[in-house]
């Protein structure tokens, strides 16, 4: 039988993953939900500086001319040539 990770129960081999869900049964339920709530916040605060590093690299390439804006028919006329 195997767990989330596929690891094979029993298996003396034990991963990072592993290792860090046994911490996590070890707590009680009030301390995983506060681990639980501390990782969606990290999550968040990731792709908030996803975004912010997209957003960067779009205005510099807006910037250096290898970008434009426009509608969605614009892009359309652009992709086929049309006038």
């Amino acid at each position: 039988m195997s767990d989330a990770k596929g690891m094979a129960k029993g298996s003396s081999t034990s991963t990072p993953f592993q290792q860090a869900l046994e911490g996590i049964e070890k707590l009680d339920a009030e301390d995983q939900q506060t681990l639980i709530e501390i990782i969606r916040l990290r999550l968040v605060e990731q792709r908030r500086a996803e975004i912010a590093r997209n957003a960067r690299a779009t205005l510099r390439a807006f910037r250096e001319g290898r970008a434009a804006y426009g509608t969605v028919d614009d892009l359309r006329r652009e992709l086929l040539g049309e006038p």
